[in-house]
């Protein structure tokens, strides 16, 4: 049994590929799984390590401006759709899988032209334009959120939610070896900001501006990630030299992180919000303005209307995000609240049954 798996660009579309492949392989030990992504992009670390071949695809984003980069994008869509004929013809896959990024619009555009059975898994809340595009072609849509029937035909989807690290579906009794490992104490309530592996400006920043609010929050500690971009600005300043603040580059075990948080602070990216429901951690998000059709803000709210989370805009941030974070921690009900919440929008079998629908297809 032969798959191919294609997309990525962020983690939010890598960490669920991954996820999925090992799911197959945990189904099928002998199933071929091969990966197509885009050259330059994430996937094409990640997913080596996690021990996949993968191909490469000259392909990138669209951008609204007149750039070198749209000039060239005719000759990458034509390049990758060749390579990505070749790659469909010499593996002689049995199904493709979409994820979401670059690569997944030539790749399974190929597929669905040669006969092969096509599924797609849409993350996010709003559907991405790839996604959108390939629907017409695909057999099974995977989604998270209700209400996908706006941008798919409703005899294709499957509500599986989004696959995660396994890591983070195994929190139980992790809280004091997580407290030991980061070096914090146990009778502290503790807050976790982070922004990806990168990290996220406004919530820096927000930080940053929120010296004497921790400060005075002697209670209170915080695990703040400020990601490997901003790390050498922000360990300069104020909030990064209390005593009470730990900043990082870069969180080694997120599991960890979370196990001991009481209370999270982030960006409101798919894969985010799906290890959030599944720690059943009350969280406070940011959405980033900064992403195609705004869906972050997608994502967020539709948490907040089912009172799962608590969402601050990127422009009120600097002046709000610390300061709700610092008054849910001193609201013991409204963290019960927002976890309980959250813990019912969980959905700790989404690699499993993407794989399952894999496979029935393959069939």
């Amino acid at each position: 049994m032969r798959v191919i798996i294609s997309g990525g660009g962020t983690g939010g579309h890598v960490f669920p590929a991954i996820a999925i492949a090992n799911a197959l392989k945990e189904q099928e030990p002998t199933i071929d799984i091969r990966f197509v992504g885009a050259k330059g992009k994430l996937e094409m670390e990640k997913v080596p390590k996690a021990g996949y071949p993968i191909e490469g695809l000259w392909i990138s984003g669209f951008h609204r401006q007149l750039t070198l980069r749209n000039l060239l994008f005719p000759f990458k869509l034509l390049s990758s759709l060749w390579k990505a004929f070749w790659i469909v013809r010499r593996f002689r896959p049995q199904a493709a899988v979409g994820v979401g990024g670059y690569a997944s619009g030539p790749t399974l555009g190929v597929a669905s032209r040669m006969g092969i059975p096509c599924l797609l898994q849409e993350q996010n809340s709003y559907a991405g334009v790839t996604n959108k595009l390939l629907a017409a072609k695909a057999r099974r849509i995977c989604v998270a959120y209700e209400g996908m029937e706006r941008y798919f035909p409703s005899s294709k989807i499957v509500m599986t939610g989004n696959p995660v690290r396994q890591d983070i579906l195994q929190l139980e009794g992790k809280r004091t070896t997580a407290l030991k490992h980061f070096g914090f104490a146990p009778g502290k309530k503790t807050l976790l900001v982070f922004g990806g592996s990168l990290g996220a400006r406004t919530l820096n920043q927000a930080m940053a501006a929120s010296a004497a609010a921790l400060e005075a929050a002697e209670e209170v500690q915080v695990l703040w990630q400020a990601g490997k971009l901003y790390i050498e600005e922000y360990q300069q300043t104020a909030t990064a030299a209390l005593p009470n603040v730990q900043i990082r580059a870069f969180i080694d075990r997120m599991d960890l992180a979370y196990a001991m948080a009481d209370a999270v602070v982030c960006r409101a990216g798919a894969l985010t919000i799906s290890e959030l429901c599944l720690a059943a951690k009350p969280a406070i998000l940011v959405p980033s303005p900064n992403v195609a059709e705004d869906h972050q803000t997608h994502n967020a709210m539709a948490l907040v209307k089912k009172e799962a989370a608590i969402m601050v805009k990127d422009v009120q941030a600097k002046a709000e995000m610390v300061p709700q974070a610092l008054a849910l921690l001193k609201d013991a009900g409204q963290q019960e609240a927002l976890s309980e919440h959250i813990r019912q929008l969980g959905r700790a079998e989404a690699a499993k049954k993407i794989a399952a629908e894999v496979l029935q297809l393959m069939k």
